[in-house]
């Protein structure tokens, strides 16, 4: 599981596990349980991907950790939502970000990499329709934890929410647009990296890829 895996990686999950550790010498409770939940989430990628016969880029293992992290620890435990008015818009965009890219590669695979079964920019429609379906599907399960359990995840309501909307959307531009820029041979930084280091490393996956 530590094999390959990124220092920065290896450090957000040590630095979890003492401060579970801690948290239950001390006894608190709440803080240890978010904190082993944490390091769980963030370790079950790598478990899934070994289940599913697929090599996971190091760099989508340290954004996942750091996501997962700055979600429950900072966000919930040390109260960033609270304390920074853009915090939750952050994670908004990255995760739309995420999903986005994420979506583009599961299309992509369908194809089995096949840049010509379909033009790049229905690939990328697809991807971006998937980004903002999984965060529309966020803000309903927001509304339902409000209405049924008395929750405060909406915050100001409809605002918040057509906020999150908002930000989701460019998130989703933005993932969808990396994996267009990749199919048209073009290079976004690190974002296209990733998607061509997920295509190199799976040959299997992409059997009629042609570049």
């Amino acid at each position: 599981m530590y094999k390959g895996q990124s220092w920065l990686t290896l450090g957000i999950w040590a630095v979890l596990l003492l401060l579970g550790l801690d948290a239950l010498i001390t006894l608190n409770l709440s803080l240890a349980f978010i904190a082993f939940a944490t390091l769980a989430l963030s370790v079950a990628p790598i478990y899934i991907a070994r289940w599913a016969e697929i090599e996971v880029p190091r760099s989508f293992i340290v954004a996942t950790t750091m996501f997962i992290g700055m979600t429950l620890l900072l966000g919930e435990v040390y109260d960033f939502y609270d304390k920074y008015w853009w915090w939750d818009m952050v994670l908004h965009f990255g995760s739309a970000l995420g999903f986005g890219m994420i979506g583009f590669v599961l299309v992509f695979m369908m194809f089995q990499g096949d840049r010509y079964a379909a033009p790049p920019v229905a690939i990328a429609f697809f991807a971006f329709c998937f980004a903002l379906s999984v965060g529309a599907l966020w803000e309903i399960f927001e509304y339902g934890m409000d209405q049924l359990f008395g929750f405060n995840m909406q915050k100001s309501g409809l605002p918040d929410t057509m906020k999150d909307l908002i930000v989701d959307t460019l998130g989703a531009l933005i993932g969808a647009g990396t994996g267009f820029a990749y199919l048209k041979q073009q290079k976004l930084g690190g974002l296209t990296a990733v998607i061509h280091d997920f295509v190199k490393n799976n040959p299997h996956l992409f059997k009629r890829f042609r570049k």
